[in-house]
């Protein structure tokens, strides 16, 4: 099984919350998820351990060690030609969003209305975080 993190950050004081969103126009690192690929209601026995997983994209794209946290109840997976993707959710575990490391590699933060333009898969996943992070 493979994987792909999806990024937040969420404000202390406001509760408002960001996600990263990459050069590709995606939410999804270290890369997008594959064309033609959907939601699976199923949940694989063989999940990756989200701790690993998140030190490397610590490496990878810049941020500081013990940053990002799993959102353990965040269990998604999409389905592409071939493959099953495990879905992270990380919370980028900073007092402000660190937009210096967003700029370094060439990501921005958004807030759920200016996904709009990310396909509909990317949609869902964002729709699933946005209800566990403010716990609708």
């Amino acid at each position: 099984m493979t994987y792909r993190v999806i990024f937040y950050h969420k404000q202390a004081t406001s509760a408002r919350t960001l996600f990263l969103k990459f050069k590709e126009d995606s939410i999804c690192a270290p890369e997008p998820l594959p064309k033609l690929s959907q939601m699976v209601a199923y949940h694989s026995d063989s999940l990756m351990h989200p701790s690993s997983v998140l030190s490397k994209m610590e490496g990878l794209l810049g941020f500081k060690e013990g940053t990002l946290k799993a959102e353990g109840e965040y269990l998604q997976t999409v389905e592409a030609p071939g493959e099953a993707i495990q879905i992270i959710l990380a919370n980028i575990n900073t007092l402000d969003p660190p937009f210096d490391v967003a700029k370094l590699i060439d990501a921005q933060f958004i807030d759920l209305t200016q996904a709009r333009g990310l396909p509909q898969v990317e949609l869902e996943l964002l729709r699933f975080a946005y209800q566990l992070v403010l716990g609708g």
